[in-house]
């Protein structure tokens, strides 16, 4: 879709999928500001708690994320604080819903927002990623708050001992626990041609080394993207794959 500025094209994808778990409790949306074209939030949610209290929980982000969004004024108001409510207002919510859950319902959450003026801002607790590639080549990622995330920062494993670790799922940080989240922000200042931001769930980027996400997103376009990963992910996980969802978007020039 053009923006204003009418010199670039946004392009943009979602996918989802159960993997091999009984239920889906991942959730992922793209939204289009009700008011400003070309000001897009993306948000990933990876809910925990049972095979309600998890899909509960990844639903109160998404709704929580509309209704945020929806007051946002792009023009005025800061999107970082945006993404900052987005985070601490989901966490509240899914505390007051588990009051009524038949068990503790948690929610990861990554989310990225692009205003008109490819400025781009990122926020995320827990393990779900975002990512920001220019061309094929990984500029950044979030880091994830987790116990093999500790571990590797301190020095005791690799990244590549980080994913086979049998405690690779334990976090160390998101929504709806008795301590706050935590708010991980950072700003891009302008997006450039042939940047994708791409946000997903572990079960998605678990399978993948940076290089192979890169190379996927630069050679297809987002929906293609997004259907080759998914599938890719399904066949490296060999049956025992967990649910995962991904949110990318690209800038191109107007051809």
């Amino acid at each position: 879709m053009p923006t204003p500025a009418a010199s670039f094209r946004f392009s943009a994808a979602t996918g989802l999928h159960r993997g091999d778990r009984a239920y889906q409790q991942d959730q992922v949306e793209i939204l289009s500001h009700p008011k400003v074209t070309g000001a897009v939030l993306a948000l990933v949610a990876d809910g925990m708690g049972g095979k309600s209290g998890g899909r509960k929980a990844a639903d109160q982000v998404l709704m929580t994320g509309r209704q945020i969004f929806e007051r946002f004024a792009p023009v005025g108001d800061d999107a970082a604080e945006m993404l900052r409510q987005v985070v601490l207002e989901s966490h509240l919510m899914i505390k007051l819903t588990a009051i009524t859950a038949e068990e503790e319902p948690h929610s990861t959450i990554a989310a990225f927002s692009i205003l008109p003026t490819l400025e781009c801002d990122v926020v995320h607790a827990g393990d779900s990623r975002v990512y920001h590639f220019r061309g094929a080549e990984m500029m950044r990622r979030t880091v994830d708050h987790s116990f093999v995330q500790r571990l590797v920062d301190e020095g005791k494993i690799s990244e590549e001992a980080a994913n086979t670790h049998p405690q690779s799922n334990l976090l160390t940080g998101c929504l709806g626990t008795h301590a706050d989240p935590p708010v991980a922000l950072w700003h891009i200042d302008r997006l450039e041609f042939g940047d994708t931001m791409l946000a997903c769930s572990d079960g998605l980027w678990h399978y993948f080394t940076p290089k192979e996400i890169g190379a996927i997103l630069h050679a297809l376009p987002p929906r293609e993207a997004s259907e080759m990963l998914i599938s890719k992910a399904r066949q490296r996980a060999r049956g025992g794959g967990d649910n995962l969802s991904l949110a990318l978007a690209r800038i191109d020039p107007l051809r």
